[in-house]
């Protein structure tokens, strides 16, 4: 399946698992720090922005990267969640259209930071999964906590890196990539001691 194609599923899937969450539900904590499942949803709705929308927010916040993600997930904080879910379903799109790869990695590990909190575990396709393990959201500076160490992947046929090892579920080396250390308990090796010193 092409990029896009798993895209799309990624999506279909997050709105079906938004649309069921109750009010205490999208209230709680999230693996991101500092946010409710309604700011993640909220920071979710920068697909829904042109390029030259993220560009002027991107400059007003001098390129940092958490003061642009905070301030566009603050920018919809007064929608209601109904309102957040109608827009994440009928108007994103349009940055996926420019960095589709981009985008599935972004979408996969923020649904994973609502699942988990909420208990609503769920088995990631295998061709999504290898796709974010092998282009993780480049943002959230992955090679500052991969660089020199090799991860394998016990669920799915993927490795990558070399170095002291890191073994584990591909979902949790996703999230470990991108510094969800909540997963770091589920990997083996003797990489993840210096994983874990990276944070």
């Amino acid at each position: 399946m092409s990029y896009r194609g798993m895209l799309a599923a990624e999506r279909a899937e997050m709105i079906e698992l938004l649309r069921g969450l109750s009010e205490d539900q999208w209230d709680t904590p999230s693996l991101c720090a500092g946010w409710r499942v309604k700011e993640v949803v909220g920071h979710l709705l920068t697909d829904t922005l042109g390029p030259l929308a993220y560009l002027r927010t991107s400059i007003a916040h001098r390129g940092n990267v958490d003061r642009i993600n905070n301030a566009l997930a603050e920018s919809f904080a007064a929608l209601s969640t109904d309102e957040l879910v109608d827009r994440f379903a009928h108007r994103s799109g349009r940055l996926s259209k420019f960095a589709p790869r981009l985008m599935l990695a972004d979408l996969t590990v923020h649904q994973q930071d609502i699942r988990r909190p909420l208990g609503l575990a769920r088995t990631i396709p295998a061709d999504r999964l290898t796709a974010v393990l092998s282009h993780p959201d480049p943002f959230a500076f992955p090679g500052k906590r991969t660089k020199g160490l090799r991860f394998v992947a016990t669920d799915v046929d993927w490795s990558s890196g070399d170095g002291p090892e890191v073994r584990g579920p591909g979902e949790a080396l996703a999230l470990a990539m991108v510094g969800r250390e909540v997963v770091l308990d589920e990997l083996t090796g003797d990489g993840v001691p210096e994983l874990r010193r990276r944070g």
